[in-house]
């Protein structure tokens, strides 16, 4: 009786760790291939520090975009993104104005920030380096930013996506360097599949 709950129990904590082991594997980007559109739920927010402590934090409310993933080369995936930035949000109207005002964003002549990646680098089995052309105010730098596949199942897909910045090329240099030049990106992506 002993060695038969022995041989249960040995047999029950295979199949246990088996099925941990299963749903601890992160998704891959080969099983996420396909065409999404970035859906309302997705959040872009960012920060920019400031000297001594402190700085500007906020989100942009709405954005649009798509994403398509190439099962057979990630290499030839294309992500295109854009972002209003009438709709930047910061939890003070004083802070949400000055960044639509002509220092900053200058949302009266520039509607909108556009990014369309140009090379996209496997980096792992669930993350990759986005490379591409940022237009801000008139202006397109290339730009990179890190991303790491975060869920997915066969309608949804959420990336988590981070990079870095540098306003003062896109002509957006007022209060350096008492706040930083560096604007740090930290965004969850949500994409319905197509």
């Amino acid at each position: 009786m002993g060695r038969f709950i022995g041989t249960r129990f040995a047999a029950l904590l295979i199949v246990g760790l088996a099925a941990t082991s299963a749903e601890a594997r992160a998704p891959s980007l080969d099983d996420a291939a396909g065409r999404y559109d970035i859906d309302t739920s997705s959040q872009i927010n960012f920060s920019v520090a400031q000297a001594g402590g402190g700085g500007i934090s906020g989100k942009f409310g709405k954005f649009s975009g798509s994403f398509q993933l190439d099962s057979k080369d990630i290499r030839r995936s294309i992500v295109e993104f854009t972002l209003f930035p009438d709709t930047v949000q910061a939890g003070e109207p004083r802070i949400e104005n000055f960044l639509r005002s002509n220092a900053v964003f200058n949302t009266a002549n520039y509607s909108k920030i556009v990014f369309r990646s140009t090379k996209i680098t496997r980096t792992g089995d669930d993350t990759a380096e986005i490379e591409g052309q940022l237009t801000a105010k008139g202006t397109t730098k290339t730009e990179r930013f890190s991303a790491k596949l975060m869920k997915w199942n066969s309608q949804v897909i959420s990336f988590h996506i981070e990079g870095n910045i540098y306003r003062g090329r896109y002509n957006m240099a007022v209060g350096i360097p008492i706040y930083s030049n560096v604007v740090q990106f930290d965004m969850t992506v949500n994409g319905q599949r197509r």
